[in-house]
């Protein structure tokens, strides 16, 4: 079976890998290759992520690795899975939708931060892995349970989970240039409150007299705002 017949086998059925430790003439597996490359991401950042990279670190050859993936993006595919495999997913309760779907979109973002810049794997991705669908198809059952149409339910889940992706990448970034010494905004906020507020009044009259406001609350008190407003907006 070559790379690509494995990758429609994964997508048909769930398909048991076996998770022991390999000897060092074992050959890898599946499960070898995700958890391997979410320990370079881990420790080293998405970007340092490479098929290089990763082979290097299985003490095997490019040529075995693909025999397992077929690509960056189908390596990507699975990364994505595994984190979606370790979500719960609530019973659909009608009372509790919307705490329901926000506590989804936590779990995930929770997931993601661990593994700074991993949401982008997640981007203009087709999601087609089962675990990925799994998660949809949970948010999915979340939203038609509550009486939501099922169109503006499936792009309301489209748009949860890019806001989500792109939230975590951003905190990547952030992170990744405050590491560089590389920082655009100051890391300090009264720094950034005090650059707001000596704007010229006249010019910036809005930013000037509300700058407390547009520098309040952490990143996630953000996030949790933003998410409540996307939610609510559906009802």
């Amino acid at each position: 079976m070559n790379a690509k017949e494995r990758r429609t086998a994964r997508h048909q059925s769930p398909a048991a890998e076996d998770a022991r430790p390999r000897r060092r003439k074992d050959p890898i597996t599946v499960d070898q290759v995700v958890e391997t490359a979410l320990g370079i991401i881990a420790t080293e950042g998405y970007d340092a992520l490479t098929m290089r990279r990763l082979s290097a670190a299985l003490d095997t050859g490019p040529a075995s690795l693909y025999a397992h993936v077929v690509n960056k993006a189908d390596l990507d595919e699975l990364l994505i899975g595994r984190l979606c495999a370790r979500l719960t997913l609530p019973a659909p309760d009608p009372a509790a939708w919307r705490d329901q779907l926000r506590g989804v979109c936590e779990d995930l973002r929770d997931q993601y931060l661990k593994y700074p810049g991993i949401s982008r794997a997640a981007l203009a991705m087709a999601p087609t892995d089962l675990e990925t669908l799994r998660v949809s198809e949970g948010m999915l059952a979340i939203l038609l349970t509550a009486g939501i149409a099922p169109q503006r339910a499936a792009w309301a889940i489209d748009a949860l989970l890019l806001y989500v992706a792109a939230y975590c990448l951003e905190l990547s970034v952030a992170h990744r240039r405050a590491e560089d010494g590389d920082e655009v905004w100051p890391a300090d906020k009264t720094e950034l409150l005090h650059r707001l507020t000596a704007l010229p009044a006249s010019t910036f009259p809005h930013t000037t007299r509300h700058a407390a406001e547009l520098t309040a609350g952490t990143a996630h008190d953000r996030f949790d705002f933003t998410v409540a407003l996307m939610i609510d907006g559906l009802a």
